[in-house]
C-alpha cells in the first residue's frame, strides 16, 4: 500500500517514556503481547516509512536501542507526559513531519499510518474516534515547534489542547477501531 509522505520527509517518535503505572510500573513498550514485545510491532509498521525512527524513553534504553536510529529522554525526571517527549523529538527530527505513536498500541497497520500522512499539511493530524480525539497518533509539521517551545514555557503539558489549537485535521476512525487501543494493563496483554 503507497505511503503519501516518503521517508525521505517523514521522522517517526515512539513514545515509550511513561512511568507505566496501570502496569505496575513496568515498561509497557517492552511487555510481550503475542509473543514480542509491543514495541516490535510498531517498529515493524513504521521502519519502512522512515530513516529517522526515535524512541522516546526515560529508561531501558539498550532494550529499546535496537528499534530505533535514536533514543531521547526527557529534560526532566519527573515524567511530565508525552508532550516532553513530543517536544525532544521535534528538537531532533530530520524531516518536515513527525509521525506520533504511543508504544502501547501494537495494532497500529499500514493502512491506519497512510491515511494519517495522507492528510500530512500545514496543520497537524490527529485521529478522532468516537467524536474523541486520539493525540497520540498523530503526524506534526515540524515547522510548530516555535509553539511547542511557547507553550511549554507557558506550562502547558496537554498534547490534545496544544494540537487543538493549531485546528488538526481529523483522521475519522469507526469507534470500533481496535487499532487505536492501547493495551495498558496486565489483563489486556492477555
Amino acid at each position: 500500500m503507497p505511503i503519501a509522505a516518503p521517508p525521505q520527509s517523514l521522522s517517526v517518535v515512539l513514545l515509550a517514556g511513561g512511568r507505566g503505572q496501570r502496569m505496575g510500573g513496568r515498561d509497557k513498550g517492552l511487555m510481550t503481547w503475542r509473543g514480542r514485545p509491543m514495541i516490535a510491532w510498531l517498529h515493524d509498521q513504521v521502519r519502512p516509512l522512515t530513516d529517522d525512527l526515535i524512541i522516546s524513553c526515560n529508561r531501558n534504553h539498550e532494550a529499546y536501542a535496537p528499534y530505533a536510529d535514536r533514543l531521547i529522554s526527557d529534560d526532566s525526571s519527573d515524567y511530565p507526559g508525552p508532550l516532553a517527549g513530543i517536544r525532544a523529538a521535534l528538537q531532533i527530527a530530520r524531516h518536515p513531519f513527525l509521525l506520533v505513536l504511543p508504544c502501547d498500541a501494537p495494532r497500529v497497520d499500514r493502512a491506519l499510518l497512510a491515511d494519517l500522512l495522507a492528510l500530512a499539511g500545514e496543520r497537524p493530524v490527529m485521529a478522532q474516534r468516537d467524536g474523541h480525539w486520539e493525540p497520540l497518533f498523530a503526524v506534526i509539521p515540524v515547522s510548530l515547534l516555535p509553539s511547542l517551545e511557547q507553550a511549554w514555557r507557558d506550562g502547558q503539558r496537554s498534547m490534545q489542547r496544544w494540537l487543538q489549537a493549531h485546528q488538526p485535521a481529523a483522521l475519522v476512525c469507526t469507534p470500533d477501531d481496535s487499532r487505536l487501543s492501547n493495551i495498558n494493563s496486565a489483563e489486556l496483554l492477555e
